[in-house]
């Protein structure tokens, strides 16, 4: 999800039959947002926020209305206020997301097969097969964004290029609302002027190393020597760079993009020390990631947790199993044995993660003749059906009710984002 607020904007307007721009990076715009606006149209053309009030909460996304104020994604929903206090906040619902994904999903998979979700807002097009149905990848961007708008509600921007690298560098260019075709030829004048920070890997301690050596754009980068790159960034780094700086990016378009692993994680506006409240805390969280899983036909192989304690420590640790889950309580069961073992000595937790790695598809794994999960299974099974005609309200453990309040004030961030 971008955190660009639409200033650079840079779009083709003007039909053109360019075929070796065959790779389209499709990436919705303002996505979450965008999703909570469909219920709240009256609300269009304001700064909206996305995330749980609180002063530990972060923001989760923001329309483009808010980034002019300087608002981010992942930004303390504090800080964000303070930008732009006459913000309105938006509570964040994730089913929403994931059906709202789905269907443009869906969509993309109608123009080509050759479709490789990035996460849940944005995806990689090879097009190259599509041309005698649908026109050239000009054509097949607007036709996409119009009908994603058409049947969604909701605005797509596209880029088009001969690699996934310079797609994904254009569909950016083009936020919001946006086409942008960089024919083959035309790719080196469209991203040797682009700032080093465009280049995939590039963070804040890269361009300071870089800018150190007077790089400050991709030409720049280009015109290094492999040999002082290699010194500033190391080996994998300057290869990798000086690569990307000439467009060389051999990658295709993998459909079916297996998810590494599901998580959840709450932060919590005070920190936690009973250890009943934390027992409850990982079993919510390992529901919602079985509930995941189960959905979108996995199971997992090994259990992590994520501790973060008050004084910003984190620390990490995980389990693999004998037997691949998607059952709840076997996840939380994990989870508990590896908060424990980490050793909290009784200090304030800030923030607590579970999450579900190792992934396979449920179909490939036989289970025994004794199960020792069948009966959760078949409990939790039974709930996903009641939610699914009833609602999430409709059933819920007994265990989780007695924490409804202080689940309430605390911010619970799921990665449905690019996953690991």
């Amino acid at each position: 999800m971008s955190k660009q607020d639409g200033s650079g904007r840079q779009v083709t307007d003007t039909p053109t039959d360019d075929a070796t721009a065959r790779i389209l990076h499709v990436d919705m715009d303002a996505f979450f947002a965008s999703v909570e606006l469909l219920s709240r149209p009256e609300l269009r053309g304001q700064p909206v926020i996305v995330g749980h009030r609180g002063q530990r909460s972060v923001v989760t996304a923001a329309t483009y209305e808010a980034r002019a104020y300087g608002v981010n994604s992942a930004m303390p929903m504090a800080v964000a206020l303070r930008r732009c206090p006459h913000a309105v906040v938006l509570e964040p619902h994730y089913d929403r997301y994931q059906g709202a994904s789905r269907q443009v999903m869906a969509i993309l998979g109608d123009v080509t097969p050759l479709v490789e979700p990035l996460s849940i807002d944005e995806a990689f097009l090879d097009v190259g097969g599509a041309r005698a149905l649908f026109g050239p990848p000009w054509h097949i961007g607007r036709m996409l964004r119009e009908r994603i708008h058409r049947e969604t509600g909701l605005v797509a921007s596209v880029g088009a290029a001969s690699t996934k690298f310079v797609a994904k560098l254009a569909s950016s260019r083009a936020k919001p609302d946006g086409l942008l075709v960089v024919p083959h030829d035309d790719t080196l004048a469209f991203l040797h002027p682009l700032p080093i920070s465009a280049l995939w890997g590039v963070g804040r301690a890269t361009e300071e190393k870089l800018a150190r050596l007077g790089l400050r754009t991709v030409g720049d980068v280009a015109e290094t020597p492999v040999d002082a790159l290699r010194r500033a960034v190391g080996e994998a780094g300057a290869a990798k760079l000086h690569a990307l700086a000439w467009a060389r990016d051999p990658r295709s378009v993998t459909p079916e993009r297996a998810e590494k692993s599901i998580g959840h994680e709450s932060t919590y506006e005070r920190d936690l020390s009973d250890l009943s409240h934390i027992d409850r805390e990982l079993l919510r969280l390992s529901d919602a990631v079985a509930k995941r899983l189960r959905s979108g036909g996995w199971v997992a192989r090994t259990v992590a947790v994520k501790v973060r304690f008050g004084d910003f420590t984190t620390l990490t640790r995980s389990q693999t199993l004998p037997e691949p889950t998607d059952v709840a309580q076997r996840i939380a069961a994990e989870a508990r044995a590896l908060f424990r073992a980490a050793g909290a000595d009784g200090r304030g937790i800030r923030l607590l993660g579970v999450r579900a790695e190792n992934l396979l598809p449920t179909g490939a794994v036989e289970r025994g003749l004794w199960d020792d999960d069948e009966g959760w299974r078949e409990t939790e099974e039974t709930m996903d059906a009641l939610t699914a005609r009833f609602g999430s309200a409709a059933i819920q453990r007994a265990s989780l009710l007695r924490a409804e309040g202080r689940r309430r004030s605390a911010r619970s961030s799921r990665d449905v984002g690019s996953l690991d």
